[in-house]
């Protein structure tokens, strides 16, 4: 369905993977999604209580495209490669900043969010998810994180006209401005176009690329809106929120290409 991206991703197989594949686990796919720290005032209590969470539009893709989501809340350093043993394909949603010390910066005005134990799970999921190339879709924060991962830097605060355009939150759950991606991507193969209207929630951006890191789509202004990784087409990343966007097409072959991909991995 994707193409050569697919294709890369998986090659043809030898006689022994045919015949792995022919028994393989017939389960749906298990998709991890990180979470974002929070808190709720239970009735009972009275008082606020700290809870992990995830916007449902993550999960509700995720199970629309034929995945099994299973939340991930921030975990010591050391559980995370049992966790990604468990799992075959990830998703780095949206949320607060990165911490701007992580790519030797001191912390914008506006930088807000920021959560070292978040942060430190994420760059241990990246990190584990690469080494392993379990497939991997990362959102918005998630593309920043991928991007610090590999060593790279985020412009903090995208301000002026800008500004306005990147944080659209009248129009959330709405395309709005354009981006073109780089013929021949493999984002640009599985939405299967180079051009593409978006939403918009973000107030920072990919300003250094990170080792291996390649910009494959921009808006008009030269933002970042899509990268990728050398030599690894498992992994996908947006600076949109295709989560939202989910009956507008073709936003959901993204969910539709994590899925699948992970599929493929149980192989």
């Amino acid at each position: 369905m994707w193409g050569s991206c697919i294709g890369r991703l998986y090659p043809r197989p030898d006689l022994a993977t045919l015949r792995r594949m022919a028994t393989r686990d017939p389960r749906p796919p298990i998709i991890g999604i990180t979470t974002a720290p929070t808190t709720h005032v239970p009735a009972i209590l009275g008082i606020p209580r700290p809870l992990q969470a995830l916007d449902t539009s993550y999960l509700d893709a995720v199970a629309r495209a034929g995945g099994v989501p299973v939340m991930l809340p921030p975990s010591p350093a050391a559980a995370v490669p049992a966790l990604l043993d468990r799992l075959d394909g990830v998703l780095l949603p949206g949320g607060g900043d990165v911490d701007p010390a992580r790519y030797g910066e001191e912390r914008h005005p506006e930088t807000y969010g920021v959560d070292p134990a978040r942060d430190d799970l994420e760059v241990a999921v990246v990190e584990g998810a690469l080494a392993r190339r379990l497939p991997l879709l990362a959102i918005c924060r998630g593309l920043q994180v991928l991007n610090v991962t590999l060593g790279g830097s985020l412009l903090q605060h995208i301000d002026g006209e800008q500004g306005d355009v990147h944080r659209d939150v009248e129009r959330w759950d709405a395309p709005g401005h354009a981006i073109t991606f780089a013929a021949g991507s493999c984002v640009a193969e599985v939405l299967g176009t180079t051009e593409l209207h978006v939403n918009s929630l973000h107030h920072q951006a990919v300003a250094r690329p990170g080792t291996g890191v390649e910009v494959v789509g921009r808006d008009e202004h030269g933002v970042v809106e899509s990268i990728a990784v050398d030599g690894h087409p498992e992994v996908l990343a947006v600076q949109w929120h295709p989560e939202l966007l989910a009956g507008h097409e073709p936003h959901s072959r993204l969910f539709d290409w994590l899925v699948e991909a992970a599929a493929g991995d149980q192989s």
